[in-house]
């Protein structure tokens, strides 16, 4: 159970399933067993669309389409305003990085997003989330293969995400657990612990 405007972080190694509950909290498949609740609904009564509408996921590998910075920041919310769009990427810290190209916001991204570094793509999608206002964020959090620089940019951004609404957060480094209101600990596919922080280590 996680309660409205709690972080849970999922932990566990390679292939424990913390994915998978991510996917299923977002139905991108069906669970065969028990059921996954939303407000005590069951999200398989619910439609695809109503229910994605409510869930902002940053995933691991950020997806970034061809079309300007500002359409993908957009995504979620093809209607707002430059100003949103914006204010969403200075909460993400993706504003500075957008102003200094020769087109801002108009920039366009190029085929796998190769003219924006791995953590500027991740800011980019950070900002879609923002900028897209979830109730339910699942996040597959996305700090490797980031220097130490981009890195802190983007704990300070996930933080800003992370303060005001339910979250659920695979976890791969340290910084994103001690932050957690819980942590599960995955283990085979089965949730084998659960506790916080200080309480897991003792």
């Amino acid at each position: 159970e996680i309660l409205p405007g709690q972080t849970l972080a999922l932990v566990g190694p390679t292939g424990a399933g913390k994915t998978s509950i991510g996917n299923l909290v977002a139905r991108f498949y069906d669970v065969t067993e028990g059921a996954v609740l939303i407000d005590g609904i069951d999200v398989r009564s619910i439609k695809q669309h109503d229910l994605h509408r409510q869930i902002g996921l940053v995933p691991q590998d950020s997806f970034l389409f061809s079309g300007t910075i500002a359409d993908n920041i957009r995504f979620g919310r093809p209607d707002a305003s430059d100003e949103e769009v914006m204010e969403a990427a200075r909460s993400a810290n993706a504003h500075e990085f957008i102003i200094a190209k020769p087109e801002g916001y108009m920039t366009r991204v190029q085929e796998g997003a190769s003219n924006l570094s791995v953590g500027q793509r991740q800011l980019v999608c950070i900002a879609r989330a923002i900028l897209a206002d979830p109730r339910i964020l699942i996040m597959d959090e996305a700090t490797s293969n980031v220097d130490s620089l981009t890195e802190s940019l983007i704990q300070d951004a996930l933080r800003n995400l992370l303060s005001v609404r339910t979250s659920v957060v695979i976890a791969h480094r340290l910084s994103t657990i001690l932050n957690a209101s819980r942590i599960c600990v995955v283990d085979k596919g089965r949730i084998v612990e659960t506790g916080k922080h200080e309480e897991l280590l003792a």
